[in-house]
């Protein structure tokens, strides 16, 4: 296998990481981007000349026009896949330039740079089926889940859909936030705004493509915009009409239902602290695979793996966070030093 990368901004940056940790090698082409020489391809034949796989990482507005000048240098036994936030456009795209003669599959993987770079896992891909090309569709699964991604089939209006009414919406609120000035360089935040300020903070970090992206290529992003403007005025028309005055003493007091048996606090904590437990292993997988990158890193500079003072120091700085929160510095310590020796039997495990 041999992939070559057309785009390599941010996210063709991420997958060439991404394939390089598979073994996978890999060509970009940008004339935009500052591509490893291990990587550059001279020119666009010379970059598909050599590939198996060809992955369109550009935004969807330059979809059709990229796709053209690869054409004539396309060969039937080569994948072309794009990974488009939308779906729609790059497919019909893909139909009318490639058709029948390459094979070529949408997809779009559910992550990206940030959630490389925090190691979250699991990695998700929307695959969409190809008809003209019914081998296509599953070399492309066996394309992702080699770089280690779960697979979910989709139809490209089944996919533009769902992402109208999760992602674009989610920008949508979020660029909102941005342009109000919330959550700018505030002092403290509730939890329940820490679900909102990755998003807002990647709003204000986009250069515009995929804000851009989502909401005008997205043949259903329209509608879910008004539906959601529809239900926030009802929201705040039904706010405005509330009482503002306290209700009188002998009004009748507010009741909430019950749980069917035991003690519904009880039961309540300890589903929190399931949910708790649950995020807790979450993020120990996300530090395994971020030390095992570093491992990997370091191997390559041809550092020494023990780093003693390294160690030390965390110790100290996570000994200071639990001070400050309130918490036994050598509990917490214990527990740390617990996730060193869990990160090398990791290691160990692995090679």
């Amino acid at each position: 296998m041999m992939v070559g990368i057309v785009g390599y901004g941010r996210f063709g940056r991420a997958l060439g990481g991404l394939l390089e940790e598979a073994g996978v090698p890999y060509r970009a082409l940008d004339p935009l981007a500052d591509i490893p020489q291990p990587h550059r391809a001279a020119s666009l034949p010379a970059l598909i000349a050599d590939a198996t796989h060809l992955v369109v990482a550009v935004p969807v507005a330059h979809m059709r026009a990229v796709l053209q000048q690869m054409s004539p240098h396309l060969r039937p036994e080569q994948l072309v896949l794009d990974v488009g936030s939308v779906k729609v456009k790059p497919v019909h795209a893909m139909a009318e330039v490639l058709g029948a003669r390459v094979p070529w599959v949408g997809t779009h993987p559910l992550f990206g740079p940030l959630s490389l770079a925090m190691a979250e896992r699991p990695l998700r891909v929307v695959v969409c089926p190809n008809p003209l090309h019914p081998a296509a569709t599953p070399e492309a699964v066996r394309f992702f889940a080699r770089l280690g991604c779960e697979i979910i089939e989709q139809s490209p209006e089944g996919h533009d859909r769902v992402m109208a009414h999760t992602h674009a919406l989610t920008f949508f609120v979020a660029k909102g936030m941005v342009d109000a000035g919330s959550g700018l360089d505030v002092p403290f935040a509730p939890a329940s705004f820490q679900a909102l300020s990755r998003t807002i903070q990647l709003v204000r970090s986009d250069a515009g493509h995929l804000f851009s992206a989502i909401q005008h290529d997205n043949p259903f992003a329209r509608e879910a915009r008004g539906h959601l403007l529809e239900a926030l005025g009802n929201v705040h028309r039904e706010l405005d009409a509330l009482p503002t005055e306290a209700p009188p003493s002998d009004a009748p007091p507010l009741t909430l239902p019950t749980l069917d048996s035991g003690l519904p606090e009880l039961r309540e904590t300890r589903e929190h602290i399931d949910q708790i437990d649950q995020e807790l292993v979450e993020l120990l997988a996300r530090r395994a695979e971020l030390s095992r990158r570093a491992l990997r890193t370091k191997a390559e500079a041809g550092q020494p793996v023990p780093d003693p003072a390294r160690e030390d120091a965390m110790i100290a700085s996570r000994r200071a966070w639990a001070s400050e929160r309130g918490l036994e510095p050598d509990g917490v310590e214990a527990i740390f030093r617990a996730i060193l020796r869990f990160s090398r039997r990791d290691q160990h495990r692995r090679g």
